[in-house]
């Protein structure tokens, strides 16, 4: 019988966390460090060896030999040096030691990560520092225990190199604005507002062996080629589906590790697409959310291969059935328990929730284009706008009833009710009558209202959920900043915010869409209001250096101008190399297996069609003729676009300048690895199986 594993006592138990602090520490180091957690305040350096000392006694009690600075650069994927504990040897025994100084500073390379210009490869210092505000932690694998402290990275001259500082700078403008709009509304309790989010994350499985015998899925992280299987998603069986045995334990044993590590991991169910699963947490504070997602990505990866699978973490792994995206629930809470986005029963009546709404409307309209490029990736660009995902225009859905509440607004400039939703009766008389929510749900809306909270969908599911919060914090806090500003000198408050409101909603009621956000009715209706219609990655880039972004992030300290720049420089070559890739596996594929997969088969086929007409000289051999010259001339085919996209990719590589060279992948090496895609995939339908050279979709995604 395995042994019980007991929630209550196992969760956390890997995580320094508030508890074994307070533990731990001496009190008085404990409260001062709690302030700086709790209010922001700045880390006295006078604490950090006792925290120190302690972290590491905590960390050697329970097996650990190395710590590391656990850090997010540009890559998109976490980074770290292990260092063990061991000081200098006396008398031949070994000293653990770990100093304050070690806690609050590392300093890896920082020449090898992506830094779009603003360190030369000559310049390797760089720098991380302790984010106490997000608790450290120890990992369990095959290198042993490893304490792992996240931490900010940034350059020599104090550039941020990675996704936690901006976000971090992030918080502290939306805190700072966000109080404010509290405070003219008289609360005079709260210290501190912090966003909380709550990550849903997509995954699909499939055999490892088969996963090693796809080099598309191996290099890029889904199938360049591949035709669909008799049978997709189209019989809507998979979705909230019984959980298959083998998937179960894979789940039950990515639980177990996230639990230990602190990660509220909730809810998990079969997705709509076969061999397609989803995590969701518990929502928690953006900073610790954004770290546990990672978390979440690796455990999901590691724990796969013990079970003899891999996890793809790709948008679009599979041609023709969902992609995976990371739906990003966003909230404002303060320290009080205030929800900024609780409209309660009436919120007709709910000044405070009308202006806050109002902003966030404001923004998402006016800043658009940053909140579109924050959820822009490579894999994005074959998900957003698909069947599953919203499309690449940016639009709101508030529901009937603050949709109604707008129009009262502003139609008439008063609101005098809300719609409530009713009695749900189901018709069966030992079924309870069900209070019903006062509106529906959108899943084709990118940034949808759901009761008390923000649901942005466009994230992709392998992207870091950092820089969409980092945009979503600050352009709200531009949007609260310009309220403030003007309601503080109000002489009369009430009709003043009572103007206001009025005055954003009708400038950006635009951006408020309640339908179907899939319709081609709306790609036009969109167009007519003005709303952009970003539909790749490349096209999206831009936003980040705008005038109206440079100023948007400088003067809440999020970005400088160079910050920016380095940013889109990288995205570009981010782009620019992960085609590359693709296309470099795509003419490697073609020319190594599936053209000679095929030559074989014409070859087997013409002998085959010799020896009928040998044996035979009046059967009919129409038909293998007729397949022989099919299956040649999408050979032929296949061998005209593998040489185009050889030349295509060719050029793009030598294509000078970051945004350049992303443009010319985009528009010439893309449509020459569709064009190649194309004829392949007709060819797998022909080819005899047992010569094609790799597993097909239903090998992959039903034989999991």
């Amino acid at each position: 019988m395995s042994e019980v594993f007991n929630l209550a006592e196992e969760f956390g138990k890997n995580v320094f966390n508030d508890a074994v602090m307070r533990d731990r520490l001496p009190k008085s180091v404990y409260k001062k460090l709690k302030k700086t957690i709790e209010d922001g305040a700045e880390l006295d350096p006078s604490i950090a060896d006792v925290v120190a000392h302690a972290m590491k006694d905590w960390a050697i009690e329970h097996g650990a030999t190395h710590y590391t600075h656990w850090f997010q650069p540009l890559t998109g994927v976490t980074a770290e040096k292990h260092d063990s504990f061991i000081s200098a040897p006396s008398d031949g025994k070994v000293i653990m030691e770990f100093s304050g100084k070690e806690l609050i500073k590392g300093e890896p390379d920082a020449s090898s990560f992506p830094s779009g210009g603003l360190r030369a490869t000559f310049e390797a210092r760089g720098y991380t520092v302790w984010d106490c505000t997000s608790p450290a932690f120890l990992r369990e694998d095959a290198i042993g225990v490893t304490l792992c402290i996240p931490t900010s990275f940034c350059s020599y001259t104090g550039e941020a190199l990675d996704k936690k500082t901006p976000l971090l700078r992030s918080m502290q403008a939306v805190n700072e604005q966000a109080l404010r709009i509290l405070r003219l509304f008289g609360n005079t309790t709260a210290k501190r507002v912090a966003p909380s989010v709550g990550p849903e994350q997509e995954y699909f499985l499939v055999d490892r062996q088969k996963y090693l015998q796809r080099k598309d899925l191996i290099y890029t992280g889904r199938t360049l080629f591949g035709a669909m299987p008799p049978k997709g998603q189209e019989m809507e069986d998979h979705y909230f589906g019984a959980i298959r045995e083998r998937i179960g334990s894979y789940m039950n044993d990515v639980n177990k590790e996230l639990w230990k590590l602190g990660v509220p991991a909730k809810t998990q169910h079969n997705e709509v697409a076969p061999a397609q699963h989803e995590l969701a947490p518990i929502y928690e504070g953006v900073n610790q959310a954004v770290d546990h997602n990672q978390i979440v990505m690796e455990t999901l990866k590691k724990v796969a291969g013990r079970h003899g699978m891999a996890c793809l973490l790709h948008e679009k792994p599979f041609a023709g059935v969902n992609g995976s995206g990371k739906h990003n629930n966003w909230s404002l809470t303060a320290d009080d328990g205030t929800n900024l986005m609780n409209p309660g029963d009436t919120p007709h009546e709910n000044i405070q929730f009308l202006l806050v709404l109002a902003c966030i409307i404001k923004a998402v309209d006016v800043h658009a284009d940053l909140l579109r490029e924050s959820a822009a990736d490579v894999g994005n660009d074959h998900r957003l706008g698909a069947n599953e995902a919203p499309p690449a225009i940016i639009s709101i859905f508030l529901g009937e009833q603050l949709e109604d509440v707008i129009d009262q607004l502003c139609d008439t400039g008063e609101a005098t009710h809300s719609k409530t939703g009713g009695t749900l009766k189901t018709g069966v008389d030992i079924l309870p009558d069900l209070d019903k929510d006062a509106t529906d749900r959108n899943r084709t809306s990118p940034f949808a209202f759901t009761g008390n909270k923000f649901e942005f969908r466009m994230v992709g599911s392998s992207d870091s959920i950092a820089s969409p919060n980092t945009v979503l914090n600050t352009i709200v806090a531009e949007a609260f900043k310009e309220a403030a500003d003007l309601l503080e000198k109000a002489d009369d408050f009430d009709m003043a915010v009572h103007n206001l409101i009025k005055e954003m909603l009708t400038a950006h009621k635009r951006v408020v869409f309640n339908g179907n956000g899939y319709s081609d009715e709306w790609v036009e209706e969109a167009e007519r209001r003005g709303l952009p219609n970003i539909r790749s990655m490349v096209e999206a880039i831009p936003a980040l250096t705008t005038e109206k972004a440079v100023k948007l992030f400088e003067e809440f300290g999020v970005f400088t101008r160079a910050e920016l720049e380095s940013r889109a420089e990288v995205e570009y070559e981010n782009y620019a190399k992960a085609i590359n890739i693709e296309a470099r596996t795509m003419i490697d594929m073609a020319g190594k297996q599936i053209i000679p997969a095929v030559i074989k088969y014409t070859t087997q086929l013409a002998a085959s069609i010799s020896a009928v007409k040998g044996a035979c000289p009046d059967a009919d051999i129409s038909t293998q003729t007729e397949l022989l010259l099919e299956t040649s001339d999408l050979l032929t085919e296949t061998k005209t676009a593998l040489s185009k996209l050889e030349d295509e990719t060719a050029k793009a590589a030598e294509t000078t300048g970051g945004k350049s060279q992303a443009e010319a992948y985009h528009g010439n090496v893309v449509p020459a690895m569709e064009a190649l895609r194309a004829p392949v995939d007709k060819l797998e339908m022909l080819v005899d199986k047992d010569l094609w050279p790799m597993p097909s979709y239903g090998d992959l995604i039903f034989e999991v």
